[in-house]
């Protein structure tokens, strides 16, 4: 039976429960992972998906724009009158929130904006889940399979006691039974008697 140190990943990405969300986001995204196990002084802590990220990006108050200084009006006091020749009042709305369809990656990609400084005040450490799931290098395929179905995961570190030797992923098992990995063969003859007088 295949084991999970057959089709594992032995250079495996890890980060610091350090890292901010916005630096684990872009480890995640160089590497082309969706996640990997949170590593301090060489002791497993956590795992960090992407999904986790997303999600606690997600749950973070929107934050406003910088508007600058604007005058404050009295209660009651408009100021101005719309004729109907002047300006919609859609247009003072659209002149004050000026980059209200720009593309959040542009929004995102200037240090000082309000949704940058938001991504840089979280860290993996309060992301990441603490719950780790691994398995021995010994173990099949199909172990790791139960694994992930159970604990609903998409990847399973293989781990040697306390020491973090891989990373097996749901990508890892779906190549291994697109190439034909999981299946035994065995072969079983009964004696001379299945063979005729040619050898055959």
């Amino acid at each position: 039976m295949l084991k999970v140190r057959d089709i594992m990943t032995a250079d495996v990405v890890t980060v610091s429960p350090e890292l901010t969300v916005r630096e684990a986001m872009d480890v995640l995204s160089r590497h082309r992972v969706s996640g990997a196990p949170v590593v301090a002084n060489g002791q497993v802590l956590g795992v960090v998906a992407a999904s986790d990220l997303i999600a606690l990006a997600a749950a973070m108050p929107g934050v406003p724009t910088d508007r600058g200084e604007e005058a404050e009006l009295e209660p009651g006091e408009m100021e101005t009158e719309w004729e109907s020749e002047d300006e919609t009042p859609s247009a003072y709305f659209s002149e004050m929130w000026s980059d209200t369809g720009a593309d959040a990656g542009e929004r995102m990609a200037t240090p000082e904006s309000p949704e940058w400084n938001a991504l840089e005040q979280q860290t993996v450490g309060d992301a990441m889940t603490r719950a780790v799931h691994s398995l021995p290098p010994e173990a099949t395929v199909i172990e790791a399979a139960e694994v992930m179905k159970r604990a609903k995961i998409h990847r399973v570190l293989i781990m040697e006691g306390e020491a973090l030797r891989g990373i097996v992923t749901a990508m890892d098992i779906a190549r291994a039974v697109a190439d034909h990995r999981l299946v035994a063969h065995e072969y079983v003859f009964g004696g001379e008697k299945d063979f005729d007088a040619r050898g055959y």
